[in-house]
């Protein structure tokens, strides 16, 4: 079980740490909502959850909790920019389903 960076996240990631100047890493995570029932959930982590676990992946932390891992395990985090635009994009193995926003995902049983 595992979530992993692409090594153009994982530069993000530190850059950003590094200019914040405080951080242990990424936390990665879902929430009930939106059309198709799960959302992705990211924010910098400052300190480890006890049902955090923890994959390192070039050399940057992910925190990930265990209700989560059950419905992005697999996943590849990655950072992309197109125009003015930037995001983490997630490509997760277990969505079933999409909203047509692309703000929500479903996952098969």
């Amino acid at each position: 079980m595992a979530v992993t960076l692409t090594p153009r996240a994982a530069e993000r990631v530190r850059d950003y740490l590094s200019k914040r100047g405080s951080g242990l890493g990424l936390r990665v995570g879902v929430k009930k909502t939106g059309c198709s029932g799960w959302a992705y959930v990211i924010d910098y982590a400052d300190e480890q959850g006890g049902e955090d676990l923890v994959f390192d992946t070039h050399g940057v932390k992910l925190f990930v909790d265990e209700t989560s891992l059950e419905l992005i395990d697999g996943t590849e985090v990655d950072f992309v920019k197109q125009g003015i635009n930037e995001a983490f994009q997630f490509r997760n193995p277990n969505v079933s389903g999409e909203c047509g926003c692309g703000e929500s995902f479903s996952v098969s049983p």
